[in-house]
């Protein structure tokens, strides 16, 4: 079922870019969260994501995935989660969404 529709000028206001995981670790106390630290280009930032039943930290290290940049930085009981990568679901399983070619850090995602 379709979401309520947005603008243009709604969706011009996400950020979206290329991000490429340049370290992951495990969240102490967490079933589903994992750590990661992500090259944006022009900086780095953490962000926690709720992968963990899906994939390990080395199987994401390197990985190029698509991020919103500009999302309000979110405090959880672990630290601040300063984005959000983009995934869907595939028979229960999470399926982090990447770019098809390499494309560099930073990326614009339009």
């Amino acid at each position: 079922m379709a979401k309520d529709k947005i603008t243009i000028d709604d969706f011009i206001k996400i950020d979206l870019r290329v991000g490429k995981i340049i370290h992951a670790e495990e969240v102490e106390d967490s079933r589903k969260m994992l750590k990661l630290e992500i090259d944006i280009g022009d900086e780095q930032r953490i962000i926690y994501a709720g992968i963990k039943k899906s994939y390990t930290p080395d199987e994401l290290l390197n990985k190029l995935v698509v991020v919103i940049v500009n999302l309000m930085p979110r405090e959880m009981q672990f630290g601040t989660s300063d984005g959000m990568v983009l995934a869907t679901q595939n028979d229960g399983d999470i399926v982090i969404l990447q770019p098809e070619k390499d494309v560099f850090p930073g990326a614009i995602v339009s």
